[in-house]
This record gives C-alpha cells, sequence and structure tokens, in this order.
C-alpha cells in the first residue's frame, strides 16, 4: 500500500497541476474538430520544421508533397494522432493520473533514444497548437486550456529527455 501512495505522489509531482473537467473539456472538445485531420497536422508540423521530417528516416530528405498522400505517411500521423487522443481522452480524471504518466513517459524516453532534443519537442508543440488554433474556435480560455495540458504533458516528456 506504501508503495502506491509513493507512485500517487511521484505522478502528482511529475504533473504538478492536472487539467480541472473544465479545461479537460475544452480540449477533448477542441480535439475532436482535428483528430481526423491526421496527414494535415503531420503535414503542417513537418513544413513548418523540417528538421522534424528528418528525424524520420523514411521520410528524411524528401519532398513533402511527395510523400503526403502516401500510405506510410498516414499510418504514421494516424500513430501520433491516435496517441494524443489516448492521452486527452483520460485527461480531466484523477484516477487516470498513472496512465497518462506511463504513457508520456515512454514517448519521452522513446524519443530520446531517437536523438529527439527538448528542441524539436517544442517545435512539435508550436506547430500543433498553431494547426489546432487555425481549425477551432480557440479562444483565450481554449487556449489557457491547451496550454496546461501540453505544460503537463511536456515537464514529463522532458523530464525523460534528461
Amino acid at each position: 500500500m506504501k508503495f502506491f501512495a509513493v507512485l500517487a505522489l511521484c505522478i502528482v509531482g511529475a504533473i504538478a497541476s492536472p487539467l480541472s473537467a473544465d479545461e479537460a473539456a475544452l480540449v477533448k472538445s477542441s480535439w475532436a474538430q482535428v483528430k481526423h485531420n491526421e496527414v494535415d497536422i503531420l503535414a503542417a508540423v513537418f513544413a513548418a520544421h523540417p528538421d522534424i521530417q528528418a528525424k524520420f528516416p523514411q521520410f528524411a530528405g524528401k519532398d513533402l508533397a511527395s510523400i503526403k498522400d502516401t500510405a506510410e505517411f498516414a499510418t504514421h500521423a494516424t500513430r501520433i494522432v491516435s496517441f494524443f487522443s489516448e492521452v486527452i481522452s483520460l485527461s480531466g480524471d484523477q484516477a487516470n493520473l498513472s496512465a497518462v504518466y506511463a504513457l508520456v513517459s515512454k514517448l519521452g524516453a522513446d524519443h530520446k533514444a531517437r536523438g529527439i532534443t527538448a528542441a524539436q519537442f517544442s517545435e512539435f508543440r508550436s506547430s500543433l497548437i498553431t494547426y489546432i488554433s487555425s481549425h477551432v474556435s480557440w479562444g483565450d480560455n481554449v487556449a489557457a486550456a491547451w496550454n496546461h495540458a501540453l505544460d503537463n504533458t511536456y515537464a514529463v516528456v522532458l523530464k525523460a529527455l534528461e
């Protein structure tokens, strides 16, 4: 029992300020509007930050227009968006903190092994927010909810990159 209490404290410390139910609802609602645009989301990230595209061996050095409509691109875009969908679906419920922490920690560790930098995670974040904010009704409340969600997520990812 003590182990689970310590684990819970570690998770709460890593995700110091979980999303409120209202924030989670805003993130979930806006994500629902764009999550089916997997290819466009990844293409927007690659267009804004070619250094990120270069980290994907199957896409490195290729013209974005020539790969965007391929099955391989769609598959990888779906994998990325599905990860976000899973984390977002778990948000707003304290009982899910350990699951979120485990998913996000694994993401950080996996990407550390691939040589992904904190700067590239930040680039991805900015491109994702730019994409979402230009495709949904975006106000200060939605921006604040997304920033809170991504601050929590990135705190765990960046710790795993250390």
